[in-house]
Formats: C-alpha cells, sequence, structure tokens
C-alpha cells in the first residue's frame, strides 16, 4: 500500500515536470488520501475500533509532600 502512495506521488512529479499541473494535483490529492486510508487502515483493531495503545496518555495525580515553614 506505501509502494501505491509512493507511486502516486512519483506520477504527480512526472505530471507537473510535464506541465500537466492540473493533474499533477488530483494525483497529491489521490496520494494524501491515500495516506489517510492507510493511516486509519493501521490503528484499526476490530475490538477497540481506532485506538493506538502506545500513545496512551492518563493523567495521574501527583501528590508531593507539603512543607510547611
Amino acid at each position: 500500500m506505501m509502494a501505491s502512495t509512493f507511486l502516486v506521488l512519483l506520477i504527480a512529479f512526472i505530471l507537473d515536470f510535464s506541465g500537466l499541473r492540473r493533474l499533477a494535483v488530483c494525483c497529491l490529492f489521490l496520494s494524501f488520501s491515500l495516506c489517510v486510508w492507510l493511516f486509519l487502515w493501521e490503528i484499526h483493531s476490530p475490538e477497540y475500533g481506532f485506538r493506538m495503545p502506545w500513545l496512551q496518555v492518563d493523567l495521574e495525580r501527583v501528590l508531593a509532600p507539603v512543607q510547611s515553614s
């Protein structure tokens, strides 16, 4: 899937170099949508839905001892 994303980027570069800028911009948008689809496909879990367990951030209360003067 990543190869197809890079292929579309290469096609966009070649089209821009050839002077077909509108078609190159369309390929860039297609490449971006492929990147988003690939990202969402990578993080989807049938059990949890869309979740990234390696980025779980829980707020913890840090209790510092209070010093009285």
